[in-house]
């Protein structure tokens, strides 16, 4: 194979596979099948959907992750990507890129795995385009094709992608049996659990969702992860965080996974027979800014404001006082840590509120002050803490005397429908990584509008690089064209300080905050400081007690 991407190709690899319905908050039962040998790890996030095609969030990719394989995958601890269902991938020539299967996988219901069901996952995940599907992670992919049962060929938009192989890790690579999954809609849970197309770790032996799934052991399964540790995994899903505390403290579960608070988190430290493990972080936190509805009369005038609330932010205090110290100051939509990062909000407004340099910045746009901010954020979405979080913004923002702040709320339900229809003017929003490169926390924000497909380039809705609109900017569009297909790594890294540097000027976003992943878990419980990786994939099979 022709090297037209970074680093060394991927090489051949061989890898070694009635519910109980406890009430939330009421630990262990008699008659808990995860009672005995097996792990009980209790989550409060939830699944949208098992099937891959129609979800796009942290509690489904749980799921995903430990019963679907992926062409590659990150080993636990690693970053490195490694053949999982296939054999090798690499790129033939500059726009396509093309996976070999191994040979004899099968799906747990007995059907072939093969590079036609790896061909039709992928196609069905951009056909269906749901609404809460990855659809977006594959805009690189221009077609999927099998050329034959054990190969299948990626024709790329780009050349020379330098992200691509990576999409093959996140919520878009899942690999589902054709036989099973409808082309044209999202399979059902239940229908998915009946249909056993996994051919992951993992098995799902019962499952009522949001309340229990319990996870058995694939036999067959040979990918990147090897051997589980445990026979049965069985994750309870809780409704608030606080039953979730009761119950690791009580020691009625065996681990808490997302979400405590800092509070619970600090609490539990202190006590005994538990341990809090902290892994790579990358969760980000941050302020967007509708660039239609926000306030000023001008583009310049807007950009103005939103410089001078760059220039009012104490992020120091918001990290120590709210989140007790779970989460950093972030001075860039790059979190610290990440390959490229930089510090550009910090060298541009420094590291504490200036009065003086806010107020001269909207002074010499012609801004009457105090500006009135209509700022929305969601209470149930990015923790219980966001309340704490945003009335200290609001706070912060009208001690320098500059900014008035109406500050108003909205269950995630209806936020994430009002968000996408320009309701908001400035709004909160989180970001959980899809995998780790600095790429994934740029293209997705900063992406101009697609004129094809008719829609927003990025997920956020925040008009930035809208060629429909004023806010076009074909700069931002060159230097993310650059810095996904340069195979250097120094010119590349010195393309990402430019967009952050960019960015940090533009300010369509206003990054606050980078969190750790956080578990807790009993005395015994082994695993949890090899799966807390920068990859941000949660495996059952590093688990065991």
């Amino acid at each position: 194979m022709k090297n037209f991407r970074r680093g060394t190709a991927i090489v051949a690899v061989t890898a070694m596979a009635g519910v109980a319905l406890a009430a939330c908050g009421s630990g262990k039962s008699s008659d808990d099948s995860s009672s005995g040998s097996g792990v009980l790890v209790g989550t409060t996030d939830k699944v949208v959907s098992i099937d891959p095609a129609g979800s796009y969030d942290n509690g489904s990719m749980t799921v995903q992750t430990q019963v679907y394989q992926y062409l590659l995958n990150f080993p636990a601890g690693s970053t490195e990507l490694t053949p999982d269902a296939a054999e090798s991938c690499d790129f033939d020539t500059p726009t396509t890129y093309v996976c070999t299967i191994k040979p004899g996988l099968k799906f747990a219901n007995g059907n072939d795995l093969t590079a036609s069901d790896v061909a039709f996952s992928f196609k069905r995940v951009v056909d269906i385009a749901d609404p809460s599907g990855p659809s977006s992670l594959l805009g690189a992919m221009k077609s999927v094709e099998a050329t034959d049962d054990k190969t299948v060929t990626f024709t790329l938009n780009a050349a020379n992608d330098q992200t691509f192989p990576q999409i093959l890790v996140t919520s878009a690579g899942p690999i589902v049996d054709e036989d099973t999954y409808p082309a044209d809609k999202v399979l059902d849970d239940d229908a998915a659990v009946k249909a056993n197309g996994f051919s992951g770790p993992y098995t799902i032996s019962k499952y009522s969702k949001n309340q229990l799934a319990e996870f058995k052991v694939n036999p067959d399964y040979a990918g990147t992860y090897g051997k589980p540790k445990t026979e049965t995994v069985t994750m309870k899903y809780y409704a608030k965080p606080e039953n979730l505390k009761l119950d690791i403290k009580n020691k009625d579960i065996d681990v808490a996974f997302r979400s405590l608070t800092p509070t619970d988190i600090a609490d539990l430290e202190k006590a005994d027979g538990l341990n809090v493990v902290t892994g790579a972080g990358g969760e980000l936190r941050y302020i967007t800014f509708n660039l239609k509805t926000m306030p000023g009369d001008t583009k310049e005038q807007k950009q103005a404001i939103r410089q001078a609330m760059a220039s009012s932010i104490d992020r120091a205090e918001l990290a120590s006082q709210v989140y007790k110290d779970t989460f950093t100051p972030a001075y860039s939509m790059v979190p610290e840590g990440q390959v490229g990062a930089t510090e550009a909000f910090k060298d541009a407004y420094g590291d504490a509120p200036d009065k003086a340099a806010a107020t001269k910045i909207l002074e010499d746009a012609g801004v009457k002050t105090p500006v009135t901010i209509k700022l929305q954020y969601n209470p149930d979405h990015y923790g219980s803490s966001s309340d704490q979080e945003y009335n200290a913004v609001k706070r912060q923002l009208e001690a320098s005397g500059l900014f008035k702040v109406d500050l108003q709320s909205t269950e995630w339900v209806t936020y994430s429908e009002e968000y996408n229809a320009d309701a908001y003017p400035v709004f909160q929003l989180g970001w959980f990584p899809d995998f780790p490169d600095a790429d994934n926390y740029l293209s997705p924000f900063l992406a101009p509008y697609d004129t094809e497909k008719k829609k927003n380039g990025n997920f956020t809705n925040s008009h930035y690089n809208d060629e429909a609109t004023e806010f076009a900017d074909p700069t931002m569009t060159k230097l993310l064209d650059d810095e996904r297909t340069d195979g250097d790594k120094a010119s590349r890294e010195a393309t990402l300080k430019q967009i952050q540097d960019r960015l940090a000027t533009e300010v369509p976003y206003l990054p606050l905050l980078t969190g750790s992943q956080v578990a807790v878990g009993v005395d015994g419980v082994k695993g949890l400081e090899d799966t807390l990786d920068a990859s941000f994939k949660f495996r059952f099979t590093s688990l065991s007690k």
